[in-house]
């Protein structure tokens, strides 16, 4: 399986990622306005099977915190699971760190990714996302939300779906 090193990521996106966030107790300021999201501390929780098929685990890494519109977190899939098809309204932004997944925009076919790649989905793209059969994938998802919402979620994706038609 190959890893992903986040030193790798651009110093604007790797400030974007670490920035915020408000699903645990961050740790007190280390500066005046810098607020520090120490890994281990954020609770990971089950992707609700509302929206997921499969195991996946969610860790929230950081919300909107106005005036900024950008939230994300680190989402873990087992072999074989995977998202519901769903669109942003103002598109989303993933960095595979571990494993092989796949990705499928409505009509077209299913793309294979690996620890490394990088997936910008447009607004309003209906999509779906998880691991491959064979191999668990994480990414960091990284979507700005507008009037508060960040996805719209819509059915699951069948089996055949999944498996190319197959």
């Amino acid at each position: 399986m190959r890893t992903f090193n986040l030193a790798l990521l651009s110093p604007l996106m790797l400030t974007a990622v670490l920035a915020q966030t408000n699903t645990y107790a961050p740790a007190p300021p280390a500066a005046p306005g810098l607020t520090i999201s120490h890994a281990g501390i954020r609770p990971i929780v089950a992707g609700s099977p509302k929206f997921f098929t499969g195991s996946v685990k969610v860790e929230q890494l950081f919300p909107v915190i106005v005036p900024s519109q950008v939230s994300g977190g680190i989402v873990t899939f087992a072999p074989g699971a995977r998202s519901a098809w769903h669109t942003h309204p103002l598109g989303q932004v993933l960095i595979i760190t571990a494993g092989t997944g796949r990705v499928q925009m409505e009509g077209s076919p299913i793309q294979v990714v690996h620890a490394g790649d990088v997936v910008i989905i447009p607004a309003h793209v209906k999509h779906w996302h998880g691991a491959a059969p064979d191999s668990s994938m994480s990414h960091i998802a990284i979507q700005d939300n507008l009037d508060g919402n960040a996805v719209d979620w819509l059915e699951p994706v069948t089996d055949q779906q999944y498996n190319g038609g197959k």
